[in-house]
């Protein structure tokens, strides 16, 4: 990847990412929202949307805008808008968590702040979508990684359109028997596409194409794969199916909901198969970190739907459905994010800063950005934390969940900071920093900058 290919708003995207996930785990320690409020409190879903919109969905479409033109091999078509759509998103972001605290009587501001939220992050979240699309069409046909990202995709858009559905329904703003029941009977559809779709599906197919590249694995195209894909799809089938009979609030919901429940366990299944085949076939036989670190994100993942399992089993889904929502969000998303980052920011540092310098001087190799051994701890702590107040949250410990979110709180500042040795070069000889000039934080700095 030569280095003018770089998306120059990505770090923008990882940055605004990472402050949103922060606000949200303070916010988890002060009490704010569920364990502490309802799980339908607006407080709750204020701290939902921090963290899904703001901090997954902003970090997704950050790395999406920098590694779709990898998976396609093609550059990213219209890049002028990522900037656009991140203002759009940061803004509708903003208006949405206002309409939250207005229900929640924290401020005042008119009904309709909600819905508009709503139509600013569509756009948002729509523009990306139009540049993504665009470099994606030009590179038919596509590999199969591209493949999931475009379904994530879809899940994308159905996830915003119901959640705009949902927020004219709360503002008064559409009413009838339809939308309540589907405001009432829909959110786990909600849930799905953009916790199975958007975000499962889309880091499963980036996933494949980085852990192939970081450890030098064979990329993957074989028959299990296609189906994760297929039973990844099948699922978001059977959820958009499900819509109808949320409106109309029958009994079939629960069937189709299971169904894509069992559609949804068979494609981690096999996508965890994989992942133990990339572990196994790499070239590169030093475990970096991220790699390592990820294991913990895929512990989370196995756990998750056993937990789910069990939930269901025993009829406490309703009790412990928010320990298991913010395993699978904390624990394997976020996980998942936070370990692939201590990749990716050196690894596009590296391309900016000293991709144009190869032949012309000796350079360092990119794991000599990072400082792995100070940095493992705190991904341990990471998870220690996640895993000790899921079980909290299950056993209904409100006081000791919020302490082991603030252990994960600590964690997740000190892996920011090792971002920021990392993008500044901190970990590397002042000489060495010195030969090529002063590093922005945010922004990659121009080609044209760098002496040679």
């Amino acid at each position: 990847m030569p280095g003018a290919s770089l998306s120059r708003w990505t770090m923008t995207y990882f940055a605004a990412a990472l402050l949103c996930l922060i606000g949200a785990e303070v916010l988890m320690v002060a009490g704010f929202g569920y364990p502490a409020t309802a799980i339908e409190a607006p407080e709750t879903l204020l701290l939902v949307h921090l963290t899904t919109i703001g901090w997954l969905s902003l970090l997704m479409c950050g790395a999406l805008l920098q590694f779709v033109p990898v998976l396609v091999a093609r550059p990213l078509q219209w890049p002028l808008l990522s900037p656009i759509a991140l203002l759009l998103i940061l803004v509708g972001l903003g208006a949405l968590l206002c309409g939250f605290a207005n229900m929640a009587e924290i401020i005042t501001v008119p009904t309709e702040v909600l819905p508009l939220g709503g139509v600013v992050l569509a756009v948002g979240f729509g523009t990306v979508i139009v540049s993504l699309g665009r470099t994606m069409w030009m590179a038919r046909p596509l590999t199969l990684p591209a493949k999931f990202v475009v379904a994530g995709l879809a899940s994308l858009i159905g996830t915003v359109t119901l959640g705009e559905t949902f927020a004219l329904t709360l503002a008064g703003l559409l009413g009838g028997e339809e939308a309540l029941s589907l405001l009432t009977h829909g959110v786990p559809l909600h849930a799905l596409l953009g916790l199975g779709g958007w975000m499962t599906l889309t880091a499963m197919g980036a996933s494949y194409r980085l852990f192939a590249m970081f450890m030098l694995a064979p990329d993957i195209d074989r028959f299990s794969t296609r189906l994760v894909l297929f039973a990844g799809v099948f699922m978001l089938v059977v959820v958009a199916a499900a819509t109808p009979f949320a409106m109309a609030a029958t009994m079939g919901l629960s069937v189709m909901l299971l169904i894509a429940l069992l559609a949804g366990l068979c494609a981690l299944a096999l996508y965890g198969r994989d992942v133990v085949t990339l572990y196994r076939q790499r070239k590169r036989r030093k475990i970096e970190l991220n790699a390592y670190a990820a294991l913990g994100a895929f512990g989370a993942l196995v756990i998750a739907p056993i937990l789910l399992v069990g939930l269901l089993l025993s009829g406490q889904l309703s009790t412990g459905v928010g320990a298991l929502t913010y395993l699978f969000v904390f624990g394997w998303l976020s996980g998942l994010a936070l370990s692939k980052l201590h990749k990716i920011i050196a690894f596009m540092t590296w391309l900016e800063s000293f991709a144009p310098l190869l032949g012309k001087r000796p350079t360092p190799r990119v794991q000599d950005l990072v400082d792995e051994p100070h940095a493992a701890p705190w991904f341990g702590a990471y998870y220690a934390a996640v895993g000790f107040g899921a079980l909290t949250m299950l056993v209904d410990l409100p006081i000791a969940f919020r302490l082991f979110v603030g252990v994960q709180l600590f964690a997740t500042l000190a892996i920011t900071v090792h971002f920021y040795r990392t993008r500044l070069l901190l970990n590397l000889s002042a000489e060495s920093r010195a030969s090529i000039g002063t590093q922005h934080l945010f922004f990659p700095q121009s080609i044209a900058r760098i002496r040679p």
